[in-house]
């Protein structure tokens, strides 16, 4: 593939969203850029993740704790928790749809924000925010749906690459949280990518011991990337 160049750019310093009282930046590429869907697989196996319509990698002052993570999908084994969910969850249909607005995922959407993020910024979207947070124009967006008996309980956004899946969000019905259908919905990512043929589930930004970001160090073998290139974390 030839080479193209483009722009980077650092956005102002902004409230972190996982420190409270620490500033945060990022380093964005050029959102004008007509070349996104091309620079996406090589910007993922750099560090860089999708938000909505931007390539984005955290770049701040003053901390490195954000670091990009994948997971190897050969290498993977469902340990004895995550095989629990998988059972948990034999009942239910995934189906792979094309991105974007139907009144059924905007509920779901809204219901699940409102619960997780309440007083938040994130819990009153709009249907105008639900479409731009989760799919772009260029972006080769896939929505996983999990359904029992045709009702919708979750939605896993997955970006499909030719570098490997990368997993954007996932909502779900607050009523169904025993499910664990975050679990399970990263989980089928790993299926949907073993299955297409690809190496990696890129699962953006890994913070060691951080509440609600060291969970992903249970999926393994986990790969983060640092200045020696990407490593397994055990290493």
């Amino acid at each position: 593939m030839r080479s193209e160049r483009v722009r980077l750019f650092l956005t102002l310093p902004h409230a972190c969203g996982y420190y409270t009282g620490r500033s945060a930046q990022n380093l964005v590429i050029d959102p004008a850029s007509p070349h996104l869907d091309r620079i996406y697989p090589r910007a993922l196996a750099q560090g860089f993740r999708r938000a909505g319509g931007h390539l984005y990698r955290p770049r701040c002052a003053r901390c490195r704790a954000c670091t990009p993570c994948r997971v190897p999908v050969a290498g993977f084994e469902p340990d004895r928790s995550q095989r629990r969910c998988m059972k948990r969850n034999a009942d239910l249909d995934i189906i792979e749809s094309p991105p974007g607005f139907t009144e059924e995922r905007f509920t779901l959407y809204r219901r699940y924000l409102h619960h997780r993020h309440r007083g938040g910024g994130m819990d009153d979207p709009d249907i105008e925010e639900f479409e731009q947070f989760l799919s772009a124009p260029w972006s080769p967006t896939l929505f996983l749906e999990m359904r029992l008996r045709g009702r919708l309980l979750g939605v896993a956004v997955t970006d499909v690459c030719v570098s490997g899946l990368s997993a954007v969000y996932t909502f779900f019905d607050p009523d169904e949280s025993p499910r664990s259908l975050g679990t399970f919905g990263i989980l089928k990512q790993i299926e949907q990518a073993r299955n297409r043929g690809l190496g990696y589930l890129y699962l953006g930004y890994w913070i060691e011991n951080h509440p609600k970001m060291d969970y992903k160090r249970r999926y393994r073998p986990l790969e983060v990337l640092g200045e020696e290139g990407w490593v397994a974390l055990d290493h």
